[in-house]
């Protein structure tokens, strides 16, 4: 079978819609790539290095994958996931695995997404199958041997205009002061602080974490004043260094505030290992407020990515660490759950608060009615599992009539998966190209309107929300 990408894929059945969501999706099909959030790692733009294989390239690092050949009962392991550097074999091995399984993606984004990394970046012209893996295998390693597909070139061939990243509070950033300082380096890759291990007592973890954060700030985090005052300070450091978001992502979005000998009493609590596991919580939820304050302050956005019960399968987690797709979204409330963070900071001087969601039943009861009042709240596109044409189509339908077009965040991408960033917004376009067009044809909007709307989908909206 012939392996090809339709160029109306993804735009609207209908022959008059379709004629007019050409129209809109030409205007912004070629425009650059704006990532506010992803997770790809700043060192692989740094080292410029040769990607290893195939395998390691378009399968271990996306969770996307991975899951859904894990649930047809492929291990983990043999798929290169938390095994390093593989060997020729290894990949090999892998590879084959993929696409003997390439059954098991139809019909789902995943599908979308390698059969345009395949194409539009590597030429393949044969689908995936057991007969063909070899072949397409050798075609892509005899790919990444040129310099033309080295990360820095992909970057600049994917029309990257700024490249998020997600990192640790403690981090010094050295790879993005390394980059920035490179003369030979023309993109813009900026840090996000993302500071979820140092607010949740409950943790195993976090004493430590907070000792790495003393460190890191210079600060004595013996107390609670002095743990505020690091975090501060840290989140200053990114702003130094080019950050202009803070992300948080915890089980739920509540916000309640607790006074601050409460805080004091709890965190002291906390680091002599007697706080319960509901103090522990009150105060989390205590340090979203107090995140809020800060961005108030230092000026960065906050985004938040609740609602996720991380690293379902205990097991996995203990054999393959985190992040490689045993994550299951929880029901969410964000009325109720927002409202003590709101109160104080939603009509805030240049508070932006960008809020995501995995339950898609909250789009038009609650997160559309936050944003259509609040200045400082934008809704998030759909992200992770909702990150599909349909449930994209569902988050218009959902939010647009109450929050229009502007109090969303424009389209983020989300990945650690670096060849995938391309096909993720190509598929954004389409959608929202397709979206539009509906409107068009229904005399709801013009189509000098509808293009407009979509250059600002791509480009205006996200660089407002994210400050960019």
């Amino acid at each position: 079978m012939r392996l090809t990408l339709d160029d109306d894929r993804l735009l609207p059945t209908d022959p008059g819609e379709r004629a007019v969501a050409r129209t809109i999706y030409g205007a912004v099909r070629d425009l650059a790539l704006i990532c506010p959030h992803g997770h790809v790692d700043p060192q692989l733009l740094l080292d410029d290095a040769p990607f290893p294989d195939p395998a390691s390239l378009l399968i271990a690092p996306d969770h996307y994958v991975t899951r859904l050949l894990h649930a047809s009962g492929v291990s983990l392991d043999a798929l290169g996931v938390g095994e390093g550097q593989l060997s020729e074999d290894a990949a090999r091995h892998a590879w084959r695995l993929l696409c003997e399984h390439w059954a098991v993606f139809r019909g789902t984004p995943v599908r979308y997404w390698l059969e345009a990394e395949l194409v539009d970046i590597f030429g393949v012209d044969t689908a995936p199958s057991a007969d063909t893996a070899d072949a397409i295998f050798d075609r892509l390693a005899e790919s990444l041997a040129d310099p033309a597909f080295r990360p820095r070139a992909l970057y600049e061939r994917f029309g990257i205009s700024v490249l998020a990243t997600t990192d640790d509070p403690c981090s010094d950033l050295s790879e993005h002061r390394a980059l920035a300082d490179d003369p030979t380096w023309h993109g813009r890759v900026i840090p996000t602080f993302r500071p979820d291990a140092y607010l949740e007592p409950a943790d195993p973890g976090w004493v430590d974490a907070v000792g790495r954060l003393a460190a890191a700030g210079d600060v004595d985090t013996g107390d609670y004043a002095g743990y505020l005052q690091a975090l501060e300070q840290r989140r200053r450091y990114f702003v130094e260094h080019g950050a202009v978001s803070a992300d948080h992502s915890h089980p739920d979005a509540r916000t309640d505030p607790l006074e601050p000998a409460e805080a004091a009493r709890i965190y002291r609590d906390a680091l002599a290992g007697r706080a319960s596991v509901d103090e522990a919580t009150a105060f989390r939820r205590h340090m979203l407020t107090e995140m809020a304050r800060m961005s108030c302050d230092d000026g960065l956005v906050m985004t938040l990515h609740p609602g996720v019960r991380r690293n379902h399968h205990t097991p996995t987690f203990e054999r393959y660490g985190a992040d490689v797709g045993a994550d299951i979204p929880l029901g969410m409330e964000f009325t109720d759950a927002l409202r003590p963070l709101l109160q104080r900071f939603g009509t805030a001087d240049g508070f932006h608060l960008v809020v995501f969601t995995v339950d898609e039943t909250v789009w038009s009861r609650e997160l559309a009615p936050l944003a259509g009042f609040y200045p400082s709240v934008y809704v998030g596109v759909p992200w992770w599992f909702l990150d599909a044409p349909d449930a994209m189509r569902r988050f218009r339908a959902a939010v647009t009539e109450t929050a229009g077009f502007t109090r969303t965040s424009g389209f983020v991408d989300d990945t650690r998966a670096f060849c995938s960033i391309p096909a993720r917004h190509d598929m954004a376009r389409r959608v929202e190209a397709g979206n539009l067009a509906r409107l068009v044809v229904e005399h709801r909007l013009t189509e000098d309107e509808a293009v407009d709307t979509a250059i600002n989908l791509v480009s205006r909206q996200p660089k407002t929300v994210f400050k960019l």
